[in-house]
């Protein structure tokens, strides 16, 4: 979707249009089209055994179409919802795909959900399938068994109760099945948001999602594809972060992408994935660069091979860019969006892009502002809401059954985010905070990120959150609840050395006046940090 050879940003603007064909079909351009030239070419490499196993274009072709052949003989239908609760692996890859071709909407869970998570999403979509391993299976059985039509049981990698094996399935399946001759807007998948209020909606989104993905993270990547390209995220697949940063796009240009899991994210556990998988591209939330940024640099570009790394999902801020360039030695492009609307603003150090602590420039094909309460567009540095111009062709259809919330997300010809940002004199967009995350303080409107990336900058934190919370004086004083590094000095000796810090790094009005020391600061799924959870209100 981006000219071959690297133009300027505003010559990328000038230049670019949307290609958009009247049928669209995920499943068929992120396997087929590839396997019809090159079927021997890696898709995946899972690394989760000791030796890395491959799963070929030729093989994630014919094994998602065979799927989609047995779904279909199973009875179900173009527009089902069929849900994925699968970690990183080759069986993931290929329902995805097998759901897209059969022209249904694919629902992803994340492998980490307990049964009121999954039951929530399970009712919201009315999944008539859930494809998993036998313990997410298990999960979800208080739900399937009070269903009065349960949906079709699936197991991946094992036997459960009542279940159909997918490898049964995909080996009955016919690999010359006919994919649904799909158009841009027909629904492929619904990804639930993780919002900090009430329960997760479904965000549908037709295949166009993924053509509308493409500039943004073709930027945030350096303009990936490159010769030679591998990816890997430690982000599940089941969210927009790992399938519509990582996973899917790679596939669309024939990237390899690397499979691995683990129980939990570990800085030494990515680098040996990323090392023995030869990496030369990585998406990765800023959590996670935060918590690699204090290994050792040598250690780092010796054993790694990669060129760039992609970064989005929450702030990563001006403290954690410049200690992760510094370890990486790769450049390190920071870029934006949400559930909704996705890759609308980035970095890019190969066309010249960047500047530290923000979010980047509006993605050649977005229209993206900051708009005033009135609907106004904001002046240089003056906060405002991030809006994007409808339509877009990576903004979702609409909230799953959800009309009157749709309406909301809207107003007139824009998508309005609920995210507080200015942009600067060079078009630059810097976050400031969610509406409902922002700190007011003495006057001032603080946002939370910033503090958190200068917080996880001390030598004695591992991890931070930052909310605000009531005073009579200040309306709200900025409080910090911190996991301290082992070995860290005493408490009292600890409070002050990061009051001081965070004084001297940013201000006297961001520093926190409360601090909390925590043995856990809870994350979600795709590594950012839940600061409800610390919120009494």
């Amino acid at each position: 979707m981006l000219p071959d050879s690297p133009h300027s940003h505003n010559d990328l603007r000038a230049r670019f249009a949307w290609q958009i064909p009247a049928r669209f079909n995920i499943g068929i351009a992120c396997a087929d089209a590839h396997a019809a030239h090159s079927p021997r070419k890696p898709a995946i490499i899972d690394v989760n055994a000791s030796e890395p196993q491959v799963l070929t274009f030729g093989d994630l072709a014919s094994r998602s179409s065979a799927l989609a052949a047995a779904l279909d003989a199973h009875g179900l239908r173009r527009g089902d919802r069929i849900a994925i609760m699968l970690p990183q692996c080759f069986d993931a890859v290929i329902a995805h795909l097998a759901v897209y071709k059969l022209g249904a909407i694919a629902v992803p869970l994340a492998t980490q959900f307990g049964p009121d998570a999954i039951a929530h999403r399970l009712s919201v979509s009315g999944a008539r399938a859930l494809i998993g391993y036998p313990t997410a299976l298990a999960r979800a059985q208080p739900f399937v068994g009070a269903c009065e039509t349960p949906p079709l049981s699936i197991v991946s990698g094992g036997a459960a109760p009542g279940a159909v094996r997918l490898d049964a399935l995909i080996e009955k399946g016919r690999d010359e099945f006919a994919a649904a001759p799909t158009a841009p807007d027909d629904p492929a998948m619904m990804l639930f948001t993780s919002g900090t209020t009430g329960q997760p909606k479904g965000a549908l989104h037709g295949h166009r999602v993924l053509l509308g993905h493409l500039p943004g993270i073709a930027l945030s990547q350096d303009l990936m594809p490159r010769p030679g390209d591998r990816l890997w995220t430690p982000s599940d697949w089941a969210w927009a972060g790992g399938l519509l940063n990582a996973l899917l796009p790679a596939l669309h240009h024939g990237v390899p992408v690397i499979a691995a899991r683990a129980p939990r994210f570990s800085p030494e556990w990515a680098v040996d994935v990323m090392a023995r998988s030869g990496a030369t591209n990585a998406f990765m939330p800023a959590t996670a660069l935060r918590l690699m940024q204090s290994m050792n640099a040598r250690t780092l570009r010796d054993r790694l091979t990669l060129r760039v790394i992609g970064t989005a999902g929450e702030a990563l801020g001006r403290q954690t860019l410049a200690a992760a360039t510094e370890a990486f030695g790769v450049p390190v492009n920071e870029f934006y969006g949400q559930t909704e609307c996705n890759a609308v603003l980035a970095n890019c150090a190969a066309l010249g892009i960047g500047r530290a602590g923000s979010m980047g420039l509006p993605v050649p094909g977005h229209e993206v502002a900051i708009l005033r309460q009135d609907s106004s567009p904001a002046d240089a540095d003056e906060p405002g809401e991030i809006a994007v111009r409808a339509p877009d062709p990576v903004m979702f259809l609409n909230y799953w059954n959800e009309e009157a919330a749709t309406r909301a997300r809207f107003s007139g010809d824009w998508l309005m985010t609920g995210d507080q940002a200015r942009r600067d004199a060079d078009g630059y967009v810097h976050f400031i905070g969610r509406g409902d995350d922002l700190i007011t303080s003495a006057g001032y409107r603080i946002g939370p990120g910033e503090i958190e990336d200068c917080l996880m900058a001390h030598e004695d934190i591992e991890l931070a959150a930052v909310i605000g919370e009531p005073d009579p004086v200040r309306t709200q004083i900025v409080s910090a609840y911190v996991k301290l590094r082992a070995g860290a000095p005493p408490e009292a000796q600890t409070r002050k050395s990061i009051a001081d810090f965070v004084k001297r790094r940013l201000s006297a009005h961001e520093y926190p006046r409360r601090i909390t020391f925590v043995d856990h600061v809870p994350l979600t799924e795709s590594g950012k940090v839940i600061r409800r959870h610390f919120r009494r209100d």
